[in-house]
């Protein structure tokens, strides 16, 4: 099957296997936003070097209408990626855009920022995923930026069986737009028909989980795979390659992999650093209006 690269035949690759499953935990955020929490929980505090992953998902105008009012943020990266509906967003720095279905945005929060994300439409489906992904406590303090992204920029390799949206990182001879050298991501947009398979080389350090979000993926070597669930996350051991498989219907997941900074992590709402000094710091620059 088409992969990423090609294993060296002398280095058999070895296959990231299944340690854990976790289930998304509903919840809510915002201004009462309805949503399932699968990184961020009890159940999965975080996986270096991601922090957070949320999907809302929604027909239902109450569950999401209200939106993310003005927030702040700084330490990490934010990524938002819409399946439908649109997002509108403004910053405190005058920095406006909206989200349609099939868009990115990569923000990076650096030293400070303070941003609302407000659904547009009063009715109708709104789907997508928020990811939290660390920065190194060297970037922590760097300058914000975007990248939004808008669908038509992100490329899609669609052999026979399966449809691929590379976000960040590289498949099939072709990398996405998303530009994160700190951590190196990898985030892709998997869609496998009935009965058929896929394979992706991934950096072999990189911390990596599949997230189903549609239908079930058998993940895993043939001797020891399990079923991906929807609603359900998979953290993926260290390997080079990950094997999945839709065996009983359609499936879509997201393959995600990050390197991981091995540095302390505190943590305060919206805030991320590496000491609690710090996070008192943060508290201090945003009660100030210096974010």
């Amino acid at each position: 099957m088409p992969a990423e690269s090609k294993p060296n035949p002398a280095s058999p690759p070895s296959v990231r296997t299944v340690e854990r499953v976790v289930r998304g935990q509903p919840s809510s955020d915002g201004a009462g936003v309805k949503l399932l929490r699968v990184i961020g929980s009890a159940a999965l505090p975080d996986l270096d070097p991601f922090l957070l992953l949320d999907e809302f998902h929604s027909d239902e105008a109450d569950d999401y209408i209200a939106g993310f009012p003005a927030h702040p943020h700084r330490g990490f990266e934010t990524v938002t990626y819409m399946l439908a509906g649109r997002m509108r967003h403004g910053d405190n720095q005058g920095n406006k855009g909206l989200l349609g279905p099939g868009s990115v945005q990569w923000m990076t929060a650096g030293r400070g920022i303070v941003h609302s994300e407000m659904p547009e439409q009063e009715a109708g489906l709104m789907w997508g995923f928020q990811l939290w992904v660390n920065l190194p406590a060297r970037d922590k303090l760097t300058a914000p930026r975007y990248q939004d992204i808008a669908p038509e920029l992100i490329p899609e390799v669609q052999p026979p069986g399966f449809k691929v949206r590379v976000i960040a990182g590289e498949f099939g001879g072709v990398r996405g737009p998303v530009q994160a050298p700190t951590t190196a991501p990898v985030y892709l947009d998997v869609r496998l028909d009935a009965g058929k398979g896929f394979e992706a080389s991934l950096p072999e350090s990189h911390n990596a989980f599949v997230y189903a979000y549609e239908g079930a993926a058998t993940v895993g070597e043939e001797a020891s795979t399990k079923a991906v669930n929807r609603g359900e996350l998979a953290v993926l051991s260290r390997g080079s390659l990950l094997r999945a498989s839709a065996d009983g219907g359609a499936a879509r997941f997201l393959l995600v992999a990050g390197r991981p900074l091995n540095e302390p992590v505190a943590r305060y709402g919206p805030f991320v650093m590496n000491t609690q000094a710090e996070i008192r710091q943060a508290l201090v620059d945003f009660q100030s209006g210096r974010l």
